[in-house]
């Protein structure tokens, strides 16, 4: 990656792009700059061929992201107020949908803003000291980049309405109890475990993996039947493609598979 952000570090190695929030000073708050960059480097890392597997995660152990920017918030009204929701929405849901596996590495604090980064995330990894939740009623407001909807989504709606109502923030724990992680890591040990995770599912099939990613996503935004219409009709395009005839080949002749792509 030859371009330079302000807010944000982008590396690329082995098929593995890490993307960190870098604003140490204000705990990797989001603002303006912060979704303009967001936005610049997963647009470039979707369709760049040498990135299988994307990292997200904040500069040193005390937050992944604290949350929206409170200055940028308090001097919005009605209409910046939706402009703004609309606009985290919209970077959130480009990081949802880049057809790449994307983890979350949540060191520190997720709250609000940085909460709803991570649930935009494919899969969610955390260390001992993560501290997570969703505080805007606190504040006279409700989660406006989509955490109101995937929340429920990922922790079932009684859970979401506690987190929600109350704006508790809760400890890595608690979090795997309810399904809002994946995996809590000793502290130290956090990225180490999730480049781990993104080779292994960087060597798998990238056609296949992204194929996963857009079944299980669209499938879950529609009826059953219309999802498994959707499931045969992805297995069948695949079932033509080069990395399907060499999985199968190697599977049969006891050999690594060469994925192309193709």
């Amino acid at each position: 990656m030859s371009v330079n952000y302000e807010t944000l570090l982008c590396e690329v190695n082995d098929q593995v792009a890490q993307v960190t929030l870098n604003r140490p000073q204000v705990l990797h708050a989001l603002n303006t700059q912060v979704f303009n960059e967001l936005e610049a480097v997963f647009s470039a890392l979707a369709v760049d061929p040498a990135v299988r597997v994307i990292l997200l995660t904040g500069s040193g152990e005390k937050a992944f992201a604290a949350g929206a920017d409170i200055n940028e918030l308090a001097n919005t009204d009605a209409a910046a107020g939706e402009a703004k929701a609309r606009r985290g929405q919209g970077v959130f849901r480009l990081i949802e949908t880049c057809g790449k596996p994307v983890i979350a590495c949540i060191n520190g604090f997720a709250l609000g803003g940085g909460c709803e980064l991570a649930m935009a995330c494919t899969l969610r990894l955390a260390s001992e000291t993560a501290r997570l939740g969703q505080p805007e009623v606190k504040l006279g407001l409700i989660p406006g980049y989509g955490g109101s909807q995937r929340l429920p989504r990922l922790v079932g709606q009684p859970m979401a309405l506690k987190l929600l109502l109350t704006g508790d923030m809760i400890n890595a724990a608690e979090a795997l109890r309810i399904g809002l992680v994946d995996e809590v890591l000793p502290t130290g040990k956090l990225m180490e475990r999730a480049h781990a995770l993104a080779k292994t599912i960087a060597g798998m099939a990238p056609l296949a993996v992204a194929a996963c990613l857009q079944a299980v996503r669209e499938g879950s935004e529609i009826r059953l039947e219309e999802s498994i219409e959707l499931e045969a009709k992805i297995f069948g395009r695949l079932s033509g493609t080069e990395d399907k005839q060499e999985g199968t080949r190697a599977f049969l002749e006891k050999r690594p598979p060469v994925w192309t792509g193709r």
